[in-house]
């Protein structure tokens, strides 16, 4: 019987090739309440990869950013078949399919597909991260030297002081695609993602925590040392930004438990 790994990495790669071919020549379908976008492509992958996955194991269960939670169960994949749907549409390569394997609310698996360039990241607990099946580190510049994506919701006067203060310490920049941008930081291109009220969900930052933290990054919740997947309010660096965000005087997100 194949692994969970494998059926993964299989399901996520039969359905990339129907999104390679549709990248940039797609219709959109309809927005969200929020405000993002979907076309049936999303909803249609969403479809195969979990059909792919049932037939591997029926007794994971299955949640996704289109369908919802489809089987309950303490063991369940989420998915997030087309992150940076917007991107997509465009026709620009900051878009990939996100799959993470949860058991006991924890991150075990991750698998995250750049459809366009081919690069497939993989990582599993305690196993490292790879890409293209080559292992992969962070970096481990300084804050000052380094790249930081931030997501957050400007629109709040708080969130946009806080912002600016980070600006002043480090260079930020801003894809609004969680998954390509995991897969920076987990290569050791970017030195970290930060969000702070942003406007994901579950499904936008699991697989990326697994896939950083296997990759030797730090990944923790804002004012804590531990990382729960349905908090998305967190810090996932290098160790050397980590220390420099959270320690010391003044510093931008001290650790308050």
């Amino acid at each position: 019987m194949k692994s969970n790994l494998d059926a993964a990495v299989e399901a996520v790669l039969e359905a990339g090739v129907s999104l390679k071919q549709a990248f940039g020549n797609v219709k959109l379908l309809k927005h969200k309440e929020d405000q993002s976008v979907v076309t049936q492509l999303d909803i249609d992958t969403e479809a195969s990869i979990e059909k792919k996955l049932r037939t591997h194991d029926s007794a994971i269960g299955f949640a996704g950013e289109e369908s919802g939670v489809r089987t309950k169960a303490d063991r369940f994949w989420l998915l997030d078949p087309i992150d940076g749907t917007q991107h997509f549409l465009r026709g620009i390569p900051f878009c990939t399919t996100m799959l993470a394997l949860i058991e006991d609310r924890q991150v075990v698996l991750s698998v995250i597909y750049n459809f366009v360039t081919g690069e497939l990241f993989t990582a599993e607990k305690g196993k490292g991260a790879r890409c293209n099946g080559a292992p992969i580190h962070v970096s481990s510049r300084s804050l000052s030297e380094s790249l930081i994506a931030v997501e957050a919701k400007l629109e709040r006067e708080e969130h946009v002081s806080l912002y600016l203060e980070l600006r002043k310490k480090t260079n930020v920049m801003q894809t609004v695609s969680a998954g390509y941008d995991f897969c920076l930081v987990a290569s050791g291109k970017v030195e970290g993602r930060i969000c702070f009220d942003p406007h994901g969900k579950d499904w936008d930052y699991a697989a990326g925590s697994l896939l950083v933290s296997e990759a030797g990054g730090v990944v923790a919740n804002i004012g804590k040392t531990t990382y729960d997947f349905t908090d998305h309010d967190f810090l996932m660096t290098n160790k050397e930004v980590y220390e420099e965000l959270t320690t010391g005087e003044s510093v931008l997100f001290p650790i308050i438990h």
